[in-house]
């Protein structure tokens, strides 16, 4: 684990993301906040780009959770065999479906309590929910930016809650609603696990990295 950076190197490496990608994008394909909030716990251990693939068709018949229990969890999990562990997800899916039927009109809360309280929906999960779609700055803290949070300096910790701390402390405002975005796409294209690109690396003079792949 590195040290902690500090503010100021921290607010240079995010003005160097910013300059780089100002509107960093979250990858997974949705059309509303419901199959965002799907489209999401399908993601838990697999890729965002193998749930793309499967949830196109799926989206376009069923983009309402009334929709998703008249397809029913064999017709879901038609559509999601592709994907890991794909019965509990698809049962996690219904379930959730039918709890925002009927205990709030269809419409997903905006709450991270409320959304934590439906099946197969963690922290992360809820946070990812709320910065895509509500626009709040939470820190939706998986397993690259974990990596890219210890191995920089950004954003140090022993587990992912400390790190979603690290980065709510750390952070500077400004940047706290694209943070979790610019971090996620930094681990997943350059500070990957095995071979990080640093050669590559927008702020490899800033990094605390001490293995550093030059």
């Amino acid at each position: 684990m590195a040290k902690q950076l500090d503010y100021h190197t921290i607010r240079e490496i995010f003005a160097r993301f910013h300059a780089a990608e100002p509107e960093p994008k979250g990858e997974l394909e949705h059309v509303n906040a419901y199959t965002l909030v799907v489209a999401v716990a399908l993601s838990a251990q697999a890729t965002d780009a193998g749930v793309n693939k499967a949830t196109r068709a799926l989206f376009k018949i069923a983009d309402t959770p009334q929709k998703m229990l008249d397809l029913g969890e064999e017709g879901l999990i038609e559509h999601i065999k592709t994907i890991g562990l794909f019965r509990q997800k698809a049962k996690n899916v219904i379930k959730l479906s039918r709890i925002l039927v009927e205990d709030y009109g269809g419409e997903v809360p905006n709450s991270r309590a409320a959304l934590q309280s439906l099946p197969g929906v963690g922290r992360k999960t809820a946070n990812v929910v709320l910065n895509m779609w509500w626009h709040q700055p939470t820190q939706a803290v998986d397993t690259h930016i974990f990596r890219v949070g210890n191995r920089t300096g950004i954003a140090p910790g022993k587990d992912v809650d400390a790190v979603e701390r690290a980065i709510e402390d750390n952070i500077p405002a400004d940047y706290q609603q694209h943070a979790h975005h610019w971090l996620i796409l930094h681990g997943r294209y350059t500070c990957v696990a095995r071979k990080p690109k640093c050669a590559a690396c927008l702020i490899r003079d800033l990094c605390k990295f001490e293995d550093k792949n030059l």
